[in-house]
């Protein structure tokens, strides 16, 4: 089966840019339309029960945020519409893993590119795994691109 639809997740660090080349690359080749997935995790926005008793100035704060994380996906967006034809961006709020999870199901993703750290031992098990919990769960297979960053 050929890919007609590849998901690729950025945290718009640069452990996830060879993730985007990678999937950009296989879109191209596959003649595949991208999609690009930001997913800002809960605890970023402390306690969602809460918000309605958050000061006004919390609430800027995300919206300056999210107008950030806006920006940032559609510099990756005009970046990879220099390789290929059909690219869409996302941004969920949630666990980074059920989120990419639940998203590849609901857009019927045929592949899934992300980056991964690469650590081992008691930093993996410190920092846990995003992509280790997407590749145990998603619906569709994971092609993980490790950085040279954990290393």
């Amino acid at each position: 089966m050929l890919p007609k639809k590849i998901l690729v997740c950025s945290d718009f660090s640069e452990n996830s840019v060879q993730a985007r080349i990678t999937a950009t690359q296989y879109a191209k080749v596959f003649n595949a339309e991208l999609l690009i997935l930001h997913v800002m995790s809960n605890r970023l926005m402390g306690y969602p029960n809460l918000a309605a008793k958050a000061p006004k100035e919390m609430a800027l704060i995300e919206e300056h945020i999210w107008e950030g994380v806006n920006e940032e996906l559609e510099l990756l967006a005009n970046d990879c519409l220099r390789e290929i034809e059909e690219v869409r961006t996302f941004s969920r709020t949630g666990e980074a893993a059920d989120e990419i999870v639940r998203f590849a199901r609901e857009e019927e993703a045929d592949l899934i590119v992300m980056g991964t750290h690469g650590w081992t031992g008691v930093r993996h098990l410190v920092m846990g795994s995003t992509a280790e919990n997407v590749v145990r769960n998603s619906p569709c297979p994971v092609l993980t691109v490790r950085s040279r960053m954990g290393l």
